[in-house]
């Protein structure tokens, strides 16, 4: 129900942006952030965004570098990744909740399937 795209192979410096689209139901109501893995090294947050856009959250390593933001007529949310650098290298996993803007691993109620995104030094 959730379709993350826009990943790829980008250089260091370099910018990507991701999208995550959702089908089957309307998540306009739903809050929506991004997480990603590095290889090795646990799920961790790194972008979420309210219902109405109104609040946005980020990870102190993307801030400044990361844009988070949603279309909620196209039942979509963004990851405007600038800046990017090799420690940015992870699948990027976008989620949906019902009632939190920040959702945790175990309790966001919808995930996509994550793209892979690779930055070269």
């Amino acid at each position: 129900q959730l379709q993350a795209s826009g990943g790829g192979l980008v250089q260091a410096g370099g910018s990507l942006r991701l999208s995550c689209a959702a089908s089957g139901r309307t998540f306009s109501l739903y809050s929506k952030g991004w997480f990603r893995q590095a290889p090795g090294k646990e799920r961790e947050f790194v972008a979420a965004i309210s219902w109405g856009g109104s609040r946005t959250e980020y990870a102190d390593s993307v801030k400044g570098r990361f844009t988070i933001s949603r279309d909620n007529a196209k039942n979509t949310v963004y990851l405007q990744m600038n800046s990017l650098k090799p420690e940015d290298t992870a699948i990027y996993y976008c989620e949906a909740d019902r009632t939190q803007v920040l959702c945790t691993i175990s309790s966001c109620d919808f995930w996509g399937q994550g793209t892979l995104v690779t930055v070269s030094s």
